[in-house]
């Protein structure tokens, strides 16, 4: 098997829900970091690219259709470049970045973008299709996020726990206090606005049509505090712990990584910024989905022969405080390790269900080279029950 290298990143800034980038196509948002890539990256010879592979979870409105190959049309790639869209829901990123590491690794491929996008602003209703000429049972659903045409029958297995309540599943099951989780999103935000300068290293500004300059990530606060989380409603339970505050937000953004072998980074004169060392995925039950990065780092960590307290680095994404409360107790680690998400995480800057897998990587291999370290583990959950994992090393 060969070498896969992360060869450099870029995003935009993620915006909030009806934000900033609210008025920015899908396909424009998928196309943005591409065309950083390509001119970030002038000695590369791109109609060497064999293939462009983007993360994208709701697929109902104009991330419909391979907004992969929509985004390689926008970009300004030659035309002849594919592109596929990849959907495994929140980890839908990190899949697109592991399948081009694997391409490369098994000699198919020698220079893949990949990455992710997603609007939830832009997410559309949609309606189901009636069972006749006319039928006033026909539903809509809005598909920014959770459940939609469920078959009845995975509920009745399985039920159909929305997102918050999965994370409150786990808060009563595992005694997660809301003060821990309070006080857990109260240092995402704290490591997010002390990591700004860190950031806006993968940052590429987006220049709306108005002309306004989007230049920094609109989720974290810098102003909230814990007299200000606790005092927010608990809307999914009653008694309940899970808030606004204290989960990830709904967010618009992208990211596109290059991924190359050894001979294309040889041959365009690129710069590794970490190695691939490999990515597993795991399943969990639905009801809770947040343990999905438990099962998928033991299967990794397994089959590499390594321990997860060799990881330098470790990008936890943050779908809720009681989420990353359950995984890292779980793993024995304090609930404000250091090396854990030390740049913030989810809660504070948001959290695009394509895009943020890809994040993680890029944030991920930038730390691990910024503090020297060997390894760093990258992993997330995924709703309707998985987990998926993957660890870099140092080039």
């Amino acid at each position: 098997m060969r070498e896969a290298f992360i060869c450099g990143g870029v995003r935009p800034p993620i915006g909030r829900y009806g934000g900033a980038l609210a008025t920015v196509r899908t396909d424009d948002l998928a196309a943005h970091p591409i065309k950083a890539l390509l001119a970030r990256h002038p000695g590369v010879d791109w109609a060497a690219l064999d293939d462009v592979m983007l993360g994208c979870a709701n697929q109902a409105g104009e991330d419909n259709r391979n907004v992969a190959r929509m985004a390689v049309l926008l970009s300004g790639l030659p035309v002849e470049i594919p592109g596929a869209t990849i959907n495994r829901l929140c980890a839908s990123g990190m899949e697109a970045v592991g399948q081009a590491a694997r391409a490369i690794a098994t000699g198919e491929a020698d220079l893949i973008i990949a990455g992710g996008v997603e609007s939830m602003t832009r997410s559309p209703l949609v309606m189901a299709k009636v069972n006749g000429k006319f039928d006033p049972a026909a539903e809509y659903f809005d598909t920014i996020i959770g459940w939609r045409f469920v078959n009845p029958e995975i509920k009745a297995r399985h039920g159909i726990d929305s997102m918050p309540e999965t994370a409150e599943n786990l808060a009563a099951e595992r005694g997660i206090l809301r003060t821990d989780q309070d006080a857990y999103a109260l240092r995402s935000h704290r490591r997010t606005v002390a990591a700004r300068e860190f950031l806006a290293g993968e940052i590429e500004p987006v220049r709306l049509a108005s002309g306004v300059v989007v230049t920094q990530d609109e989720h974290p606060r810098a102003d909230t505090s814990l007299e200000k989380l606790a005092a927010l409603k608990t809307p999914f339970r009653t008694p309940g712990t899970i808030t606004a505050g204290n989960s990830s937000g709904i967010n618009d953004g992208a990211c596109a990584l290059l991924v190359a072998s050894a001979a294309a980074v040889k041959r365009h004169g690129l710069q590794p910024l970490a190695r691939f060392c490999g990515m597993a995925s795991a399943g969990v039950a639905p009801r809770v989905m947040g343990l999905g990065p438990v099962p998928a780092s033991r299967k990794l960590l397994a089959r590499l022969g390594l321990t997860l307290a060799q990881m330098d680095v470790i990008e936890l994404n943050e779908a809720f405080a009681a989420q990353v409360l359950s995984v890292t107790r779980e793993w024995g680690l304090p609930d404000d390790a250091a090396h854990l998400n030390p740049n913030g995480g989810a809660i504070a800057l948001g959290h695009p269900l394509g895009m943020s897998g890809a994040r993680l990587v890029l944030t991920g291999a930038r730390q691990l080279q910024r503090q020297q370290g060997n390894y760093a583990l990258c992993t997330l959950c995924v709703g309707v029950g998985q987990g998926v994992a993957m660890v870099l090393a140092k080039p």
